[in-house]
């Protein structure tokens, strides 16, 4: 008896051709406050994950000591500018003796290298100074970069060093921000060749739940390399984040569009089967009997697969009951579906991968 079955008509229409991946937001910089000197903690001017600007100050650290400093290279760097100038004056003075033939010519070489000693000595003490006025600046730490500040690591009155490693605070950049996601190597070559036709890919990041999308970003970076141990290869959008929604380290999913197929077959993915002939779909015939029809699948979002060769647009297929179908088998039509975008993003893959 015939077997009732559900067909729908293959159509053609756009497929946008999307990779659904697992991100991790990451920002563009995050940097650990390291002291440069040594020396107690007097001030703290920031609070614990408050947003700062570059160059906002976080923390102070007790000058006196390098003040203190600072004025003993400056008295020192008086003293060897005075034995300096007297140096010359007595080389300037020697100078004309000796053109009076009064003096030794050793008397006038002896002068000229104390002058030179002098003037290195100088040099020296205004190193000292520029050191010391250095040491000033990194007393008064400010933050590098604009973001958000994280739990404070030290409290005022500890003593912290320039050798410590675990730092005063960490600042990470917010705004904007970059997600790094991977995708197999198998689908890198159709990034790649949109990336060197000059298009730009949208790449879009949805919260767990692959519902809730956060923001639309584009794609940055390709890394250099595959990963051997797993065939992935990484990737790094970027993302304005204006209103805060990516936060750093946090998981997401990135849905990266790289190209849209226009007037593509399409048919709905149920009625696609794999066996023995390899990819083929139950094709409808004029006398209600169905055909096994050798079919060529392309792109799929789970809804509908795109049919590159063996199918076109207006042929009927089986889409429901076809477990209970052979090569010729007669069939009453129960029901009709359509094909068509489906406006849903998924992982393009074939049929059976």
């Amino acid at each position: 008896m015939p077997q009732a079955v559900g067909v729908a008509k293959v159509v053609s229409g756009p497929m946008r051709v999307v990779l659904d991946e697992l991100g991790t937001v990451t920002p563009l910089a995050t940097v650990t406050i390291l002291p440069q000197i040594s020396g107690y903690i007097t001030q703290i001017g920031f609070t614990e994950g408050q947003m700062v600007s570059k160059g906002q100050f976080l923390v102070q650290i007790d000058p006196r000591p390098y003040e203190i400093q600072l004025e003993q290279y400056q008295a020192a760097l008086a003293k060897d500018e005075a034995s300096l100038g007297q140096a010359r004056s007595d080389l300037a003075r020697y100078q004309k003796l000796a053109a009076q033939d009064s003096i030794s010519a050793q008397q006038v070489s002896d002068q000229t290298f104390l002058a030179a000693q002098d003037a290195a000595a100088v040099q020296s003490d205004q190193a000292n100074i520029d050191s010391a006025k250095l040491d000033l600046v990194y007393c008064h730490i400010t933050s590098p970069v604009a973001g958000r500040v994280g739990l404070r690591l030290v409290d005022i009155g500890n003593y912290v060093t320039s050798g410590s490693s675990t730092g005063l605070a960490v600042v990470t950049t917010v705004s904007p921000t970059t997600v790094i996601f991977s995708v197999a190597q198998q689908d890198l070559a159709q990034i790649l060749e949109q990336l060197g036709q000059g298009a730009t890919l949208t790449a879009s990041a949805y919260a767990s739940d692959d519902v809730t999308k956060l923001e639309d970003g584009t794609l940055h970076a390709v890394d250099n390399q595959v990963n051997t141990s797993t065939g992935m290869v990484k990737l790094r959008a970027d993302f304005a984040n204006t209103d805060d929604k990516l936060f750093p380290n946090q998981f997401v999913n990135v849905h990266l569009l790289v190209k849209t197929i226009q007037d593509a077959t399409l048919v709905p993915s149920p009625a696609v089967q794999e066996g023995a002939p390899g990819y083929y779909v139950y094709l409808v015939q004029p006398d209600s009997t169905v055909k096994v029809q050798v079919v060529t699948p392309g792109a799929t979002d789970g809804v509908n697969t795109v049919i590159t060769k063996g199918l076109k647009p207006g042929d009927k297929v089986v889409v429901d009951g076809v477990d209970r179908l052979a090569d010729g088998s007669k069939i009453s039509i129960a029901g009709a579906h359509q094909a068509g975008g489906s406006g849903k993003n998924g992982k393009k893959r074939r049929p059976g991968q």
